[in-house]
């Protein structure tokens, strides 16, 4: 297993990825994703913030860290802190556990980055996806209604969204 930056050549198994995520979200009854603007990932692949799992050559998951997430996570944004999201497993791999090696690392990059919290979010009302994030080392700090949503993508302008935060010890 690898955890390398995305490249563009990788942008059509992106968004072949969040597309086969959010039927995914939709079959489980969850709230869904409602895609994303392409020049938002380029963005993000240009400055190093799209990254994936490759196993055996293959993309088997796909993340994006932030730096800052002002909108989301308001005054705590002052915290020195790294922001997952958008986390896709390829189906091929479901069942691997990408979360949990996703946060091992992202723990790591924290601490060399001098960040003292790996932080997620997630629509609220998922107790199952809660549970998993609880297991994999996060504290559910709770249930937020989201302001100033608009500059957000889509799926964020509505409902409430639940926060997870790791301290990095």
């Amino acid at each position: 297993m690898q955890i390398v930056t995305c490249t563009e050549a990788d942008i059509p198994t992106l968004f072949h990825l969040y597309d086969v995520a959010t039927s995914y979200q939709k079959e489980m009854g969850a709230r869904h994703w409602l895609g994303f603007e392409r020049s938002l990932v380029e963005s993000e692949i240009r400055e190093n913030r799209q990254w994936k799992i490759l196993e055996n050559g293959e993309i088997a998951c796909v993340f994006v860290i932030a730096w800052q997430d002002p909108l989301i996570w308001q005054e705590k944004d002052r915290d020195p802190a790294v922001y997952l999201h958008r986390i896709a497993t390829n189906p091929r791999f479901r069942g691997g556990q990408y979360v949990k090696h996703i946060v091992a690392w992202a723990q790591q990059y924290a601490k060399a980055n001098g960040k003292q919290f790996v932080r997620l979010d997630t629509h609220s009302g998922n107790e199952k996806l809660n549970a998993y994030y609880v297991s994999c080392g996060f504290m559910h700090l709770g249930v937020f209604q989201l302001e100033n949503v608009f500059e957000l993508p889509a799926h964020y302008h509505q409902g409430s969204f639940s926060l997870f935060e790791l301290k990095i010890p």
